[in-house]
């Protein structure tokens, strides 16, 4: 059987020929690979890499698995090869790096923008630590130099909102009320954020963190510490209180500055701890004595209501003995008016009464057996007898 050869021309904007390919009669299947084998055999001074190109074999794209029944092809076909472009363009060339997550890390690694610092100092002078708004009467600060506006703290304190940097204030003790000084010529109505509305009082320094300010425990006026350093005094420059080295509070220090601090109100709060404790154990031990004191007045009490009881007591066996005793002698007295013999029984006493002879008058008839009479208005003696009025 005869097998009419049949050619493949190869066509690339990479050379500037057209390369015909001429296939083995004898081979059935034509892949890739193989398509490489004959350009190689065919070129011997350039090396094809296919994984270079898209192949399109009559229109059609081949790729790896691709098997092609060369008995089906025509005498003459055209293989074209297009140039895969780098770096995805469109035409299926991506080679999978250019993923989102490139994109995430080039934007995560982009450089926040530099904050200008003098703006930061004057926001941390100028306004609340907390609320970030201008500082406005009534100011306080912690016991660690932080400056607050007094309502926005204490409603934050209501509210269990308050930041975790802020947690060692737990109460209005934990705050000291300041008084601060009006830059002369300010009525601290100004809503410009970039220039100081405080000074010092004595020297006049700005309040905007550029000189050392520190806050008066006792009275709470903020001076600068120049200030403090020029006029030794053991009492406030203004209204004259006694102040202690240990009252100064410094404001927005430098971090030994507030370790110090820290330090100091831990030791603090400590002392506030044990006295507690103690004024607990002393109240303790009152109520202690307290109790025993109860008991012993109440085991006085117990002994006093029980000879109470046995004095009743005894009472009573007085009255039961008194009324025995009586009734001895009504029995006695029974038994000698004959009602009761000698064995206790009850005898029922004769009366003339009880026999009344037929036409008698009972009371006639008894007055023979005895000596009672009946009772009457009439009054007599041995020599005379009295009559009602109006019968004498």
């Amino acid at each position: 059987m005869m097998h009419s050869r049949r050619q493949i021309l190869v066509k690339s904007t990479e050379f500037n020929r057209t390369i015909a390919l001429q296939l083995d009669p004898a081979q059935s299947v034509l892949t890739l690979s193989g398509i490489t084998s004959l350009l190689e055999s065919s070129s011997s001074s350039h090396r094809y890499l296919l994984s270079d190109f898209s192949v399109a074999l009559d229109g059609k794209l081949l790729n790896v698995s691709t098997r092609i029944q060369v008995s089906k092809l025509p005498s003459f076909s055209m293989l074209t090869l297009y140039p895969r472009l780098r770096g995805g363009g469109g035409d299926g060339g991506a080679t999978g790096a250019e993923s989102r997550d490139c994109y995430l890390n080039m934007y995560a690694e982009k450089k926040p923008d530099k904050v200008d610092p003098n703006e930061q100092r004057l926001s941390k002078w100028l306004n609340c630590a907390l609320s970030n708004e201008p500082l406005a009467e009534p100011c306080v600060i912690d016991l660690l130099g932080n400056l607050f506006n007094k309502e926005a703290l204490v409603h934050a304190m209501l509210s269990k909102r308050l930041p975790k940097q802020f947690s060692h204030i737990e109460g209005l003790k934990d705050m000291v009320n300041i008084k601060l000084t009006h830059v002369a010529g300010s009525d601290g109505s100004s809503q410009d954020t970039t220039s100081a509305q405080f000074q010092c009082p004595v020297s006049g320094l700005e309040f905007n963190g550029k000189y050392k300010f520190f806050a008066l425990r006792g009275c709470g006026h903020v001076m600068s510490s120049k200030a403090l350093k020029e006029v030794k005094s053991s009492s406030c420059l203004v209204c004259h209180v006694d102040v202690k080295e240990c009252d100064k509070i410094v404001i927005n220090g430098t971090e030994e500055e507030v370790s110090t601090l820290r330090e100091k109100m831990e030791e603090e709060k400590a002392k506030l701890r044990e006295k507690k404790a103690r004024l607990r154990e002393e109240k303790a031990k009152l109520r202690e004595m307290k109790g025993v004191s109860n008991k012993s007045e109440n085991g006085t009490a117990v002994v006093a209501g029980t000879g109470a009881k046995v004095a009743k007591m005894a009472d009573t066996g007085a009255k039961v003995a008194k009324m025995a005793d009586i009734g001895a002698k009504v029995a006695k007295r029974q038994m000698e008016d004959g009602n009761v013999n000698g064995n206790g029984i009850t005898v029922k006493k004769f009366k003339a009464a009880d026999k009344v002879p037929v036409n008698a008058t009972k009371e006639v008839y008894a007055s023979l057996f005895t000596s009672s009479k009946k009772k009457s208005d009439f009054r007599e003696t041995y020599s005379c007898r009295s009559l009602p009025l109006g019968r004498n």
